[in-house]
């Protein structure tokens, strides 16, 4: 074994590990062990004192090499290497040994935590005296950000990087941006306008000069490096020269298929075959759907071309194929409102007036297919009448191992929010079924209290079933406070359903190499620490894409990701790690099984040379490759072999010592 002079640093973490074990025991063992030149200990080591106290005794011993015992790397490793870096040490000089989490956490008995302390400070010991000064590298960066979903997350994302004066690319499927918030009357728990708050946010992203605006548009490869991606983009042929169109909507106006389906309203209302989205739609261009179109479908017809006045019809508008470089890619895609049909108790699709929390929406939008009224449908169509009795049933799909077992946090409060707003217009009997009501977000729970005060009915209990009893609706609940069985008739039932991932949320992922939950949204690199970061650098995520949250949290999500963006960009240079893989060309034999192992694409065959080569930017130094690799090509800088035995050595030696 190499000679150095290691220090160990031990602990506490308050009672943490302190509580569980001796930790003057496990300083005096530490002081037994080969090239242990100081042991200290402290309540928190990660704190400015403890690092302080790292810092002097390094200097004050001369240390080559220092041992942290504490909480798992993933917590504190880089706070420990920067540490140790500003006394002139190598900061890969360092070993964590994790007798947190992977010891005093999980360990009952004080006596085993301790040996189990051991044996892991023994083979961070151990394995620290084979650690090679490592160094950094550096990609330049380019500096613009791709944006991919205009919803509001996406929007406030584009803004706030458009407004530090950065190039930005904002990308969205559908004709307009705006995304779900768009279809919102009022926002809880102020009851503000939805459409007063987010169109002028939809303007400014239309009219900034820093942002190029992509609607119609998806993305359809993406490949590159960190700080160096690229993206290629699909822009649909809108059929509209939008150089030549002033948004007149004449063409709109004279287009004779008008009972189209609108995706927009959920279905529940009728648009042309020349489109936009709804009113407030940034861009103001229209769409010409081809799938519907006469001309299209018939050859015949063009009459908007004929009524425009600027002559910006253009059938024969090809797709466009968009290729841009970003030095950062923000992820905003959203999410999709649970369709209940899976549920069968609940009928929906099957009995008329009951309906989808999303679709409510769109009927209590002033612009919406009911010019904002809550009305009746019979037959399949609306009537001029107003329910007068209406159930609200929550946790449709969520809270459910069934369907979605996590909570989509914003159905209790936009369930009150209908009840609000309902009776304010019709002044309806609201019955509220529910399990909890979460208002957790600054007023909530005084909206909440509001809403009793308005004479809301609330009944805690879910529904087992939904009947049909003529006209009525039948619902059956058992009231979990009095313990009695209900059958309430109402003329209307509105399933608050659940926030669920977008359907094709893991292709997106794989598009991009990031991951995946186990309710199809993206995985973000730390729940607490990093809930904008991926484990790709430099693509970020924002909004309900990463999992159900309300407009604040989503607006605050689409500025960090825009700040992690920005300190991207801004630096100009992405780090690259350099505890990554190696590959040996001369032992490599090309069996591309390091290719086919690789989760994060790093690894390609250079078809000259008939050799494995890797990308230093994309490796994550998981380990994979090199333990795959027949041939021994292949090395790891921070996990080699010799590393490994090491720290096998100091687990089994400390255990014979035991013995």
């Amino acid at each position: 074994m190499e000679t150095g002079r290691i220090g160990v640093f031990i602990c506490h973490c308050g009672t943490n590990i302190a509580g569980k074990l001796s930790v003057e025991e496990l300083k005096n063992f530490a002081k037994t062990l080969p090239h242990v030149i100081a042991v200290s200990d402290t309540t928190y080591t990660c704190s400015e004192v403890g690092q302080a106290s790292i810092q002097d005794t390094i200097k004050e011993h001369n240390l080559t090499h220092v041992v942290v015992a504490a909480c798992s790397p993933s917590m504190h490793e880089k706070t420990f290497r920067a540490t140790i870096e500003k006394s002139g040490l190598n900061p890969y000089m360092l070993a964590i040994a994790n007798i947190r989490e992977m010891n005093t956490w999980v360990t009952e008995d004080s006596g085993k935590s301790l040996e189990k302390a051991k044996k892991l400070v023994a083979a961070a010991v151990r394995r620290v005296i084979t650690h090679e000064p490592l160094v950094e590298d550096q990609l330049a960066v380019t500096p613009r950000v791709v944006v991919v979903g205009g919803g509001i997350a996406g929007i406030e994302a584009s803004l706030q990087l458009a407004n530090a004066d950065k190039e930005v690319v904002l990308v969205e499927r559908e004709p307009s941006i705006g995304g779900q918030m768009a279809r919102f009357d009022k926002t809880f728990p102020t009851l503000d306008c939805a459409s007063c708050i987010l169109t002028p946010k939809m303007v400014e992203v239309g009219q900034h000069p820093n942002i190029t605006l992509m609607t119609y548009s998806e993305v359809e490869d993406f490949s590159g490096v960190p700080g160096q991606y690229n993206v290629k983009i699909r822009k649909k042929g809108k059929s509209i020269d939008e150089e030549l169109c002033t948004g007149c909507g004449i063409c709109e106006e004279k287009c004779p298929i008008k009972k189209i389906p609108s995706e927009f309203y959920m279905g529940l209302g009728n648009r042309k075959a020349v489109y936009r989205p709804f009113p407030q739609a940034v861009p103001q261009y229209p769409v010409i759907d081809r799938e519907n179109c006469t001309y299209y479908l018939r050859g015949k017809c063009k009459i908007c071309e004929k009524e425009c006045p600027t002559g910006a019809i253009v059938f024969d508008q090809e797709d466009t194929i968009i290729e841009v470089e970003a030095g950062a890619v923000i992820l905003a895609t959203g999410y999709e409102p649970y369709n209940p049909s899976p549920i069968p108790q609940y009928h929906y699709g099957e009995y008329e007036n009951i309906f989808r929390a999303i679709e409510v929406e769109t009927m209590l939008n002033a612009s919406g297919p009911t010019g904002g009224a809550f009305l009746l449908r019979k037959e399949g169509k609306f009537t001029d009448e107003s329910p007068k009795t209406v159930g609200i049933i929550h946790c449709v799909g969520s809270r459910d191992d069934n369907y979605n077992s996590y909570c989509s946090r914003v159905c209790c409060m936009y369930s009150l929010k209908y009840a609000h707003l309902i009776k304010e217009r019709i002044d309806a009997t609201i019955f509220q079924f529910y399990i909890d009501i979460r208002a957790f977000g600054k007023g909530y729970e005084e909206f909440y209290d509001r809403l009793q005060k308005e004479g809301v009915i609330f009944i805690r209990g879910k529904p087992g079933q939904i009947l049909k009893d003529g006209d009525k609706l039948v619902v059956q609940v058992e009231d979990s406070l009095s313990q009695k069985a209900l059958h309430v008739p109402v003329d209307a039932v509105i399933l608050s359903s659940a926030l669920a991932a977008r359907s094709d949320a893991k292709q997106v992922a794989t598009m991009f190499g990031i991951g995946c939950g186990a309710e199809d949204f993206f995985r973000e690199l730390h729940p607490k620490l990093a809930p904008v970061d991926t484990q790709v650098d430099g693509i970020f995520l924002a909004g309900a894409c990463q999992g159900p949250k309300d407009i604040p949290d989503a607006v605050a999500q689409g500025a960090a990701a825009a700040a992690g963006a920005l300190r991207l960009i801004s630096r100009g240079y992405v780090a690259i790690e350099p505890t990554i893989a190696s590959i040996d060309e001369d032992l490599c034999s090309n069996c591309k099984m390091c290719i086919s192992i690789c989760p994060y694409d790093a690894i390609a065959e250079d078809t000259e040379k008939k050799v494995a080569v890797l990308t230093a930017s994309k490796c994550k130094g998981c380990g994979l490759c090199p333990s795959i690799c027949p041939s021994g090509a292949i090395h790891h800088a921070f996990y080699s072999d010799e590393a490994i035995l090491e720290e096998i050595k100091g687990i089994i030696e400390t255990a014979q010592l035991k013995g």
